[in-house]
């Protein structure tokens, strides 16, 4: 049995998860997951290479129905509740799904019924099946198809062993010190590496408790986060904006005393800017932990627990983690204060991009992982410079990161939320461009701009502004540049 399983059963009377108001316990989850194993052996007697989807609502049955998989041999593949009918429709016929275990609301909101070659299992009507005996599993067997976010190409889908998925999660307990009396609330999609490893299967391998909230919404947050006992806490850059927003709004000591009692508080799947590091402390008293991790990898980086949080960095290697930095010849750079593109090596890194062999050979050089993300090493932290493909604009023979620009940008009070790109330009190469969403309607951009001129040297000045009611994003909050590029272009 893999080593998930083993550890729950050492807390089989331990409270496991809530979700819709009721509380599940761990023999719960592994007996409920037995029962699907043992529903699609009957199926298949081997379901080595057997891709399942899951489509249900971010509740208990999630959890059972991937256990379920897992233990039956199977590879899951998370499907979002957001995606399109098209997305949905890729991700599928991608990833040769021919079996979904849904809910009958799930399956009527994305039209999946219509789908050819596709049976569809409904969760409710795995009630009363069987246990079967369960097969030995390899840790080199594959098991999840995860689908990047798509938001500077095309998603491919990530295929994980069990290995990978035990490496990510046993490193994250022990650099997180995470332990059975911990809770966390969990409000992130469950088609993502953050919600599923970070926020789900942390917790469950060491006895501590989850509670599921579906998908955020800042009051509901909010409310939860000042009636219960919350110890550890994971977000999203986007979702720090809105409860520093609420926050700054409503001043409600019981909410703010439930952020404040946290063991500890994370961020990540995109750079945070050090202002929001400074607001959130002033408002809270809490230093956030910032990590860095992707699809391929799970978490590989993050700033240490019981030593300095810096804002804008993402911290040292995290335990079995191997990183280096090569500059563009493909030099590896031995000395502080040079930028590289971070390469990864390590048991946590993924196996292969599904039907993807070609890809899946580019994206790694002698072992190592190219991540395509750029860093800099200072006092012995890595810091993001960002997605060399997005957020370095090479601009006038300059290298310019736009996480820095859209730091100094959210120093303004009048700016909310901010996204900076580069657009090609016949002189420079490219040039700077900013789009915002504001507080004040009536914002003249030439005062932004001038405002720049204090914080930034001329050459980092955005020089294309747009005021934006929202910034477009995916549904973990990413914003999509490409297609903010794109918006720019067009205009």
């Amino acid at each position: 049995m893999l080593k998930v399983f083993t550890q729950a059963k050492l807390f089989e009377n331990r409270i496991a998860i809530e979700s819709e108001n009721k509380e599940y316990s761990y023999k719960y989850i592994l007996d409920k997951s037995d029962l699907i194993a043992s529903f699609l052996l009957g199926k298949k007697n081997d379901l080595l290479e057997q891709r399942i989807g899951i489509l249900v609502n971010p509740n208990i049955d999630y959890i059972t129905i991937l256990w379920g998989i897992w233990k039956s041999g199977g590879v899951a593949v998370p499907l979002s509740l957001s995606a399109t009918e098209s997305e949905l429709k890729h991700y599928i016929s991608d990833s040769g799904i021919n079996i979904i275990i849904s809910s009958k609301i799930c399956e009527q909101k994305q039209n999946i019924s219509n789908i050819e070659d596709l049976e569809l299992i409904n969760i409710e009507n795995l009630e009363n099946h069987k246990k079967t005996p369960l097969p030995k599993l390899s840790m080199e067997r594959r098991a999840m198809i995860i689908y990047t976010s798509g938001t500077t190409n095309k998603p491919k889908g990530v295929v994980s062993t069990h290995k990978n998925i035990e490496a990510q999660i046993t490193a994250l307990t022990e650099a997180w010190h995470w332990n059975k009396e911990d809770h966390i609330p969990l409000f992130l999609p469950l088609h993502h590496i953050h919600g599923i490893i970070n926020s789900l299967c942390c917790p469950l391998f060491v006895g501590a408790k989850t509670t599921m909230l579906g998908s955020f919404n800042v009051d509901y947050i909010c409310e939860e986060i000042s009636s219960k006992d919350f110890t550890v806490f994971t977000a999203v850059p986007t979702i720090y904006f809105s409860l520093i927003d609420k926050l700054e709004k409503s001043n409600d000591k019981n909410i703010i005393n439930g952020f404040r009692k946290m063991r500890l508080m994370m961020s990540g799947s995109s750079a945070l800017a050090p202002e929001i590091h400074k607001k959130w402390k002033k408002l809270t008293g809490q230093d956030l932990l910032e990590r860095y991790g992707m699809t391929e990898v799970g978490m590989a980086l993050s700033n240490k627990i019981d030593g300095e949080r810096r804002p804008g960095s993402v911290g040292i290697p995290l335990p079995g983690v191997e990183i280096k930095l090569e500059d563009d010849q493909g030099k590896i750079i031995l000395n502080e204060g040079e930028v590289g593109q971070i390469m990864i090596k390590g048991p946590q890194v993924f196996r292969e991009y599904f039907n993807l062999p070609g890809k899946t050979k580019e994206s790694f050089k002698d072992d190592w992982f190219i991540t395509g993300d750029v860093a800099i090493l200072e006092k012995g932290y890595f810091r993001l410079l960002g997605r060399d493909s997005v957020d370095i604009i090479k601009s006038g023979g300059y290298k310019i990161s736009a996480l820095e620009i859209e730091d100094i940008l959210l120093k303004n009070s009048n700016i909310k939320e901010c996204a900076v790109v580069g657009v090609p330009d016949n002189k420079w190469g490219e040039i700077i461009a900013a789009a915002l969403v504001i507080r004040e309607k009536n914002t003249n951009i030439d005062e932004i701009q001038e405002w720049c001129s204090d914080y930034l040297s001329d050459y980092k000045i955005p020089r294309i502004i747009k005021l934006l009611d929202e910034l477009p994003k995916n549904a973990m909050g990413k914003i999509k540049k490409p297609k903010l590029r794109n918006i720019f272009i067009k205009s």
